[in-house]
């Protein structure tokens, strides 16, 4: 499987993400005839590349020739819906920005047909979440991860006068995906996480580095001078399951296979029994085990000696991740001791739509068979999301969401 880590050890911003998948091959022209399908006019992108520090990288230029109002959502739902978007790089813009349609309608209060994108309903905005979406794609890029985001402090000007640093819509987003933090750097005074870079890495990434075998690095800068180098890198390659070096070995920068395989692979399932633990307890750990990159966590009920109930609590890693969950099931819980054996797992190819519903899109997971759709899930977050939204039932939007991705 091919796949993109986002190392953002100074932050992130649209422009730094764009920047560095050109930096890493991605070639403008190809980004370029893509995004001329979109009914956005007035704009030019330009791709440089630079030195900082030291270091030579890349910095993207979207400049605007004149200024645009500002869109609702349900005008760039349309103009996306619209447009001749390769692969799945149109769920994957549909789902970041309702996603932060969402959380600016819970900030300011409003509903989420209502929400006017300012700065980031701005065409640059705009080429830069959807060129990294596509750019994504045309790199054949299955699956995205991202290091911990350090996030900045101060101000920043917004179209609502200044706001705290990070702004209200980027701690949102990160928070509504548990994303890890740090502190700034020392001397990085000002918004080092944009909205859209958070809400691009909430909707696309995995916050962890995988196991991969590296093809190539690239640097994507910022615009704004700081004491210390103003970017962050996406490191290219593969996973390194044998089944997914097979696949990425047919594969190159611009080209990938035409639908999904299942994959067969060598895993760990890591496992203590507790009969002094609270569900409380349980659900916590289950939580963190997910949280620190566990491919699936779980707890069952047992009867342990003296017929105390119990529960098993569990994982499932990867071998190199085995020493580190045991230790963590040490530390959280009473257990005093942890167990693991090795497991293989067939897993069915899979693949995302983005659904449409009469209350915003939804993304849809699709089980693939022999290249045919086996069975399809409504991802859980974005149905809850508009459930709550507009006060329905789980269930009708679950229903909808269904309907719209039997329709794509």
């Amino acid at each position: 499987m091919r796949v993109a880590y986002f190392d953002c050890f100074h932050g992130a911003a649209g422009d730094m993400l764009l920047a560095a998948l050109l930096d890493a091959g991605l070639a403008l022209a190809d980004l370029e005839t893509v995004l001329a399908g979109l009914d956005l006019t007035g704009y030019t992108l330009r791709h440089e590349r630079v030195t900082s520090h030291g270091v030579t990288g890349s910095r993207c230029h979207c400049t605007v020739a004149a200024e645009q109002p500002p869109r609702h959502w349900a005008q760039i739902r349309a103009l996306l819906a619209a447009a001749p978007l390769p692969g799945p790089s149109r769920a994957w813009a549909l789902g970041t920005f309702e996603r932060l349609a969402r959380v600016e309608a819970l900030i300011h209060g409003v509903p989420v047909e209502q929400v006017h994108f300012h700065e980031v309903g701005a065409v640059d905005s705009i080429v830069d979440t959807v060129g990294v979406c596509v750019g994504l794609a045309l790199l054949g890029i299955e699956q995205v991860y991202a290091s911990a985001l350090p996030l900045g402090r101060g101000w920043v000007a917004t179209q609502h006068g200044p706001l705290p640093v990070p702004a209200p819509a980027t701690l949102a987003l990160l928070a509504e995906v548990r994303a890890p933090t740090l502190p700034a750097p020392p001397a990085s005074d000002g918004e080092l996480v944009t909205p859209t870079a958070a809400a691009l890495l909430a909707t696309l990434a995995t916050f962890r580095q995988p196991p991969m075998t590296l093809a190539q690095v690239g640097y994507g800068f910022g615009q704004k001078t700081f004491p210390r180098l103003n970017g962050l890198r996406v490191w290219l390659g593969a996973t390194t399951t044998e089944s997914d070096q097979r696949t990425a070995a047919s594969s190159d920068a611009h080209h990938h296979t035409d639908a999904p395989t299942e994959s067969h692979e060598a895993l760990v399932e890591v496992r203590c029994n507790l009969d002094d633990a609270t569900g409380e307890l349980v659900a916590y750990v289950i939580e963190q085990l997910l949280v620190a990159g566990a491919l699936d966590a779980w707890a069952v009920p047992l009867v342990m000696k003296k017929g105390r109930p119990a529960v098993q609590l569990a994982c499932l890693v990867r071998p190199e991740q085995t020493s580190a969950f045991a230790a963590h099931l040490l530390r959280e819980t009473p257990t005093l001791g942890v167990r693991w054996s090795p497991v293989e797992r067939l897993g069915a190819a899979r693949d995302w739509v983005a659904a449409m519903t009469p209350w915003g899109a939804v993304r849809v997971k699709r089980k693939l068979l022999g290249g045919v759709v086996a069975n399809m899930a409504p991802e859980y977050e974005d149905c809850a999301a508009l459930a709550r939204a507009h006060g329905l039932p789980l269930a009708h939007v679950y229903a909808a969401a269904l309907r719209g991705a039997e329709q794509e």
